[in-house]
This record gives structure tokens, C-alpha cells and sequence, in this order.
């Protein structure tokens, strides 16, 4: 017989941005080991439904750790207490029964609240689309022997690219920066020789707009590592210095 797991959940409730929010107590008795966070908050928006309240918004699609939409705080840990892990892949089991848990939202200033667990992580987008990209003329695609990519370059761009863009690191830093994803987004193109014409130009565009999306700067905590759920190491955002720096001395600033 399975046995049933009890946890004490304190949520943080908000209808909006511009309204105040708050943390609720709800408590929880029929959780299985086996089962994942999210689906646990199912049964719970399930039975504060069914007794007339409002469901806890929160986000998720894939529910496979493929498409970043998933992730809250858990006690003050994004994604919760598992390494590379989120949140909708993260299961009961890793919690002992009777836990009391604190679920809030990502808390940075360029990810405003959408609602309860919810916040809006367009700035991220906006990233990508000012250079996230390569722009030079490459036709169908080619025979994939047909371009040699040496092995270690081939393996770094291929973990720079497992970036999710979930939001986590940027949660976790102290200044709310985002130089954890733009590193990923630079890394992943910077290894390749298609990448090579802008190297330096999007390196600018990226950082440029992390600004004005006002995320902070990174000042090396490391938190941002710690709780990536794909393993994107913090030293990718010592090649986007490198790229960055590189682009300024050659004269590549004016197009920023």
C-alpha cells in the first residue's frame, strides 16, 4: 500500500502586477511519492475549485523539462531542492512527509507578476530576437559531414544550447542578471562557424538589451549555475566577456 504524503503549502497569491499579494496556507494530505509537484498542484486547484475558490495560477506545457515554461521558487531555491531538476519533473519523493513549503514566484524586476506563480518572461525573447541568430545566407540545409566541427566544439555548443530559457538563473542571482542565459545564447552560436561573422556584434546586442530589459550585472555568486535544471556552466559567461570585450576594442560598439 502506497503510503499517502502530507505537506504544508504557503503560496503566494496575486491577482497582478499592480495589486498586492500575499502568502496563503493550504494543506495537503493525499500526495503520493511517485507523483510530480505539478501534478499535486492539479489536485489542488482541483479541490479549491470544487469549493468555489480561485485555482493557483502557474505555468508548464511540455511537463518534460524541454520547453522552460515550468518554474517557481520552492523555500527560496528555484526549482526546488533537486540539482538539475525542474520543477515539472521534480517529484513528491523529494520531500519528507509533513514538509512545509513556501512557493513564490521568480522575483526580478524585468520578470513582472502575471499572477500568483506566474510572471512574464518576454524580456528573455527580446534577447534572442536582438541577435540570438545568425543572419548570413546558408540555404537548404547542408550534408551534415559537409562542414568539419571539431568534437570539442561541437559538444560545447551542443550544451551551451540546452538552455531552456526557464528563468531560473536569473531568480536565483542577487542581481537578477541574466548573463547565465545570454552567455548559453552566445556560447551556442560562438562555437560554430556560422556564428563567426557576428560573433562580436551580437555579443553587444544581447548585453545591450539585458540592459535595457534591466536585468542586473554579474558579480560571479555562482547561484546561477547551482539551480540551472540543464547543467549550464557559470564559466560560459567568462567567453561572453571575452566576445563582449573583444567587439568593443575592434571598433564593433556602434552597432549595439
Amino acid at each position: 500500500m502506497t503510503t499517502r504524503m502530507k505537506l504544508t503549502l504557503h503560496v503566494w497569491r496575486q491577482r497582478s502586477a499592480t495589486e498586492p499579494g500575499a502568502f496563503v496556507r493550504y494543506d495537503v494530505g493525499d500526495g503520493l511519492p511517485d507523483m510530480s509537484f505539478l501534478e499535486m498542484l492539479d489536485g489542488l486547484n482541483e479541490r479549491i475549485a470544487r469549493e468555489g475558490g480561485e485555482p493557483i495560477a502557474f505555468e508548464s506545457d511540455c511537463r518534460e523539462g524541454i520547453c522552460g515554461a515550468c518554474g517557481f521558487m520552492i523555500n527560496g531555491v528555484a526549482h526546488g531542492p533537486r540539482a538539475r531538476t525542474a520543477i515539472c519533473q521534480l517529484h513528491l519523493r523529494s520531500f519528507r512527509d509533513g514538509d512545509e513549503l513556501w512557493l513564490e514566484p521568480w522575483r526580478a524586476r524585468a520578470f513582472p507578476v502575471v499572477r500568483d506563480l506566474v510572471v512574464d518572461r518576454g524580456a528573455l525573447d527580446r534577447i534572442i530576437a536582438a541577435g540570438g541568430y545568425i543572419t548570413a545566407p546558408t540555404g537548404s540545409a547542408p550534408e551534415a559531414n559537409a562542414t568539419r566541427i571539431a568534437k570539442r566544439d561541437a559538444d560545447a555548443a551542443m550544451d551551451a544550447a540546452a538552455c531552456i530559457g526557464c528563468g531560473a538563473c536569473v531568480a536565483a542571482c542577487p542581481n537578477a542578471s541574466a548573463s547565465l542565459f545570454v552567455a548559453a545564447k552566445i556560447a551556442h552560436l560562438g562555437h560554430l562557424p556560422q556564428g563567426q561573422p557576428e560573433r562580436g556584434s551580437r555579443a553587444l546586442r544581447l548585453i545591450a538589451e539585458a540592459d535595457r530589459e534591466g536585468f542586473g550585472g554579474c558579480s560571479n555568486a555562482g547561484a546561477c549555475e547551482t539551480v540551472c535544471p540543464k547543467g549550464i556552466r557559470a564559466s560560459s559567461i567568462a567567453r561572453l566577456n571575452r566576445d563582449y570585450l573583444g567587439a568593443v576594442l575592434t571598433g564593433q560598439a556602434g552597432v549595439a
